[in-house]
């Protein structure tokens, strides 16, 4: 499994995923749980469905 999220892609979804769960903590709803998705693709480097459609925003240097 290669990275195939970006740096700026990696830290827009950390800091939205964050802010999803925050959110879901302080509203005292269920929504928030949706934060872990994007948190954990950010942290992993690799999203699933980047790799159905074929997408990569990793430059040439990024690992």
């Amino acid at each position: 499994m290669s990275s195939n999220v970006g740096n700026l892609d990696r830290i827009l979804r950390i800091l939205g995923g964050i802010l999803i769960i925050g959110w879901g903590i302080y509203a005292q709803n269920w929504v928030g749980v949706l934060g872990i998705v994007p948190l954990s693709t950010g942290l992993a480097g690799w999203c699933p469905v980047y790799s159905l459609l074929g997408l990569n925003t990793c430059s040439g240097n990024e690992s």
